[in-house]
């Protein structure tokens, strides 16, 4: 028989979070694949279950662990997957476990419980109704840059995570790039002795941060961009006049604006059609 792959989420940081049945189903677990095995033991006695085999799977170890954690679960062994806090998968390990069982045909379940970047966004103040995960940004590079660069336009509200020692540069880069009045929720130790959640613009964000020493970890959640105002029928005009002049026939001319200003070929053709 085949045996499954158990993603348990855990507390954030009130073990009181932790839910009956992930207790059930880490005390049912032939092994547990873990972040750390120090953590998870702590979990494991406060929970009052025995520890069973533990297997570290972390950022570092999870590509070449993947074969043996497929090897218990082709002997009919139950794995459960933990990360240090929260739902394994999510800026955490687990992915790829959760890849390679889905390949081979092995089942997959879940025990839902807290994660860090739904409840951020719950508490943040923001719409909720469409939003993004970005989790965290890449260090530096182009692709920091153009993650940033896309979020200027980004309607949706936005959930990222950021380490101590770098939220204030991030803030500040976001404040850069997206402008002092963009809305932002600072959250902090959610769940924790020393909870935090701080409202307000990009602005006003970053000296918030300067004014203390930013500890625990971090989520930012950002508003989304306001829409774009629709082009009017003199802005068509004026794309359509310097499209002509620089060469283009109208049919050219007319797909190149409606293109460019997200307006119905149709509605630039009549436009064109009158110059």
């Amino acid at each position: 028989m085949a045996g499954a792959l158990v993603i348990v989420a855990t507390p954030i940081g009130n073990l009181g979070d932790l839910s009956p049945r992930a207790v059930d189903a880490l005390a049912g677990a032939d092994a547990i694949a873990c972040e750390d095995t120090r953590r998870i033991r702590k979990l494991l006695t406060h929970a009052g279950v025995k520890a069973p085999s533990l297997i570290t799977v972390n950022d570092h170890t999870e590509a070449r662990q993947v074969r043996a954690v497929l090897s218990r679960l082709e002997r009919g062994e139950r794995v459960a997957v933990v990360s240090d806090a929260g739902t394994p998968g999510i800026s955490d390990p687990g992915e790829r476990l959760v890849a390679a069982a889905t390949a081979a045909g092995i089942d997959v379940e879940v025990v839902p419980g807290a994660s860090a970047a739904i409840s951020a966004l719950v508490v943040s103040g923001l719409p909720t109704g469409r939003f993004a995960f970005e989790g965290f940004l890449a260090r530096r590079g182009s692709g920091r840059s153009e993650r940033i660069e896309a979020l200027r336009a980004e309607q949706r509200t936005t959930i990222l995570y950021e380490a101590p020692h770098r939220v204030r540069q991030t803030v500040a880069e976001l404040a850069d790039a997206l402008g002092p009045l963009r809305r932002v929720a600072i959250v902090r130790e959610l769940t924790k002795l020393h909870e935090e959640v701080w409202r307000g613009t990009l602005g006003g964000a970053v000296d918030h941060l300067a004014e203390r020493q930013p500890r625990g970890e971090y989520v930012l959640v950002l508003g989304g961009a306001a829409p774009a105002p629709e082009p009017s029928a003199e802005d068509v005009t004026e794309a359509l006049r310097s499209r002509l002049a620089a060469g283009d026939d109208k049919k050219t001319a007319t797909a190149e604006v409606a293109k460019a200003l997200h307006v119905p070929k149709r509605t630039v053709y009549e436009i064109a059609t009158q110059l």
